[in-house]
């Protein structure tokens, strides 16, 4: 069961761009897995062909193996693409070692410690209180969710001054928590569009009286001490992750006591076989793990098989988009995602004739400008 050849598809996940990538042994086992759309993401192609020449002929059961050898392939850490490719690959073989044993992932990591993945939903926006009732509701009734993820701005961040900001969102928050079911919980993306550890702590307050269940990543993540400052300060739950790449960086964090949450990202950090060593940093620290997800079926297989086998996982981010390569995807039903203990590897099956064309979507950041003419994170 050796690897024989990785190809790649341009994809799509509603309006996002989205690589996929395919490995296949020389016995005719196919694992499949998404490459999370960092940009250049026409870059990954390129990055996955040269890693080809490096793991051609390595048997594909040595996932842990693969896994350290293309981390120490550069001779610098890797970065943002180097990581989302070894992730790509690292989760390919992790379908293909649980498809040759015949049982899912998550039996291969130690078997289940739960029956089911609670999710909460991503929104990414900050309507008006009726549309918002609107689209809970109906993703209430038809997933069972009753977790939600908005942004915290109701305004121009930075065109405004922020005090208003601030005001604005506690306001609103008060509001969406008397037109909502008292057990439903909401949580806020700041999206480390702030740098001022003084302004995170604003958010914070203006966000506690109504009990949010985090905040997340309300500051730039390059400054670890900034992060146990604010968390002091802070009397909502800080969540971040998305944006450290290892388990060096995740131990910085929870040394310096800066989150009671972290959200890796399965497909940022190296894959699976890293992010189960964060997780057991952070299960060292009393910390949960709330994996970051707005990605497509593939990236969800792989974070519910981790939240299967992993015991400090606490919730998982789930955005609903529809593509035309998976028919099968997890969908939540009761707001959690059923496990499927009778379907080998990650447990969803790809449509190889909708890859048979490119479905390609272009998307770029927009950098936002300030009114001096300045620019400022988004």
């Amino acid at each position: 069961m050796k690897i024989d050849r990785l190809s790649t598809y341009l994809q799509r996940v509603g309006d996002r761009p989205r690589v996929l990538l395919r490995v296949t042994t020389d016995d005719g086992i196919d694992g499949w897995t998404e490459i999370y759309n960092h940009g250049p993401d026409l870059a990954y192609p390129a990055i996955v062909e040269f890693i080809a020449d490096q793991i051609a002929g390595i048997d594909a059961s040595r996932v842990t193996f693969v896994n350290q050898l293309l981390h120490q392939s550069a001779r610098f850490p890797q970065g943002a693409l180097g990581l989302a490719a070894i992730a790509a690959v690292d989760h390919a073989l992790w379908d293909i070692a649980a498809k040759a044993a015949g049982v899912p992932v998550y039996q291969l990591l130690g078997g289940r410690v739960r029956d089911r993945v609670r999710v909460y939903a991503g929104l990414y926006s900050a309507p008006d209180v009726p549309e918002l009732r609107d689209r809970t509701a109906e993703l209430h009734a038809t997933l069972g969710v009753d977790a939600f993820k908005l942004s915290p701005y109701r305004r121009d961040l930075h065109r405004s001054r922020f005090g208003i900001v601030a005001r604005e969102l506690g306001d609103w928050f008060g509001d969406i928590r008397e037109a909502h079911p008292d057990e439903w919980e909401f949580a806020f993306d700041a999206h480390g569009c702030l740098w001022e550890p003084r302004q995170a702590v604003d958010l914070a307050a203006a966000l506690a009286p109504n009990e949010p269940m985090f905040l997340e990543e309300p500051i730039r993540p390059e400054y670890l001490p900034a992060w146990g400052r604010i968390r002091s300060e802070m009397a909502v739950p800080l969540a971040t992750g998305e944006s450290l790449y290892s388990p060096n960086e995740f131990l910085g964090l929870l040394s310096v006591q800066g989150a009671d949450i972290i959200q890796p990202d399965i497909c940022v950090v190296g894959g699976l076989t890293q992010m189960r060593k964060i997780a057991t940093l952070a299960e060292a620290h009393d910390v949960p793990v709330a994996p970051h997800n707005p990605l497509g079926p593939l990236a969800t297989a792989a974070n519910l098989h981790f939240a299967a086998a992993t015991w400090n996982f606490s919730i998982l981010e789930y955005k609903p988009d529809d593509v035309s390569w998976c028919h099968d995807p997890y969908v939540p039903t009761g707001g959690h995602l059923e496990l499927r203990p009778d379907r080998p590897g990650w447990g969803i099956e790809i449509d190889e004739t909708a890859l048979a064309q490119d479905d390609w979507v272009h998307w770029e950041r927009k950098v936002p400008v300030r009114k001096d003419g300045s620019t400022a994170w988004m």
